[in-house]
């Protein structure tokens, strides 16, 4: 009997053993994260210090005006924003530095994803961010809209992406939005570009 009890006895012990190691594993495991999401905090922080030139972005027109109990509105951006050519619920996926997709632009809540109401006037792109900074880009500002796959390291299908360049300060920024509806992407960018061309027409006159 003696092997026998001592057998189990190298097992019992083998278990508690196993449970040590297990728990140590998982202690170890927790540690990592942590510290992975320590350095991506610190990253994001240290990403928005360098890009502490990016001016305030503008004020949508309806909560900017003195009027409405905001800021004046900045130079460029109109006091009404006009009647709506186009509007849109989705989400906001990120903005990077124009050209360079995994360039993302974190300063003054451009970082953050989030869902949002798109608004094309005459007078430009109202973006409404339930949650987020809103912001709204001047007619005068926007540069070029085009279908896309990727954002700030989100990658969506061919297409799958509607994406706004625009001039803020000394940069151009490519913003990316994905409708509900994605099928109506297409006359987003038929109607940017077209308000585009008219707009760089009429300035060459």
């Amino acid at each position: 009997m003696t092997p026998l009890i001592s057998m189990a006895a190298e097992q019992k012990s083998a278990e508690v053993t196993d449970w040590a190691a297990r728990i140590g594993w998982l202690v170890g495991l927790a540690l990592f994260v942590a510290l992975v999401y320590w350095l991506m905090r610190e990253g994001w922080k240290w990403r928005g210090t360098l890009q502490g030139d990016l001016p305030e972005l503008p004020t949508r027109p309806s909560a900017g005006t003195l009027d409405g109990g905001g800021e004046p509105q900045a130079p460029g951006v109109p006091e009404h924003p006009g009647p709506a050519r186009l509007s849109m619920s989705g989400r906001y996926h990120g903005s990077t530095t124009a050209g360079q997709w995994l360039d993302r632009i974190v300063a003054h809540g451009l970082g953050t994803r989030s869902r949002v109401e798109l608004t094309l006037t005459d007078e430009g792109l109202d973006v409404v961010r339930p949650g987020a900074t809103d912001f709204f880009v001047p007619a005068a500002a926007l540069r070029e809209a085009r279908l896309d796959k990727g954002i700030a390291g989100k990658v969506l299908t061919e297409g799958g992406l509607l994406v706004v360049t625009w001039a803020h300060g000394e940069r151009l920024i490519d913003s990316g939005f994905r409708s509900d509806r994605s099928a109506e992407h297409g006359d987003w960018v038929d109607a940017i570009n077209s308000m585009i061309n008219k707009t760089e027409t009429e300035g060459a006159r």
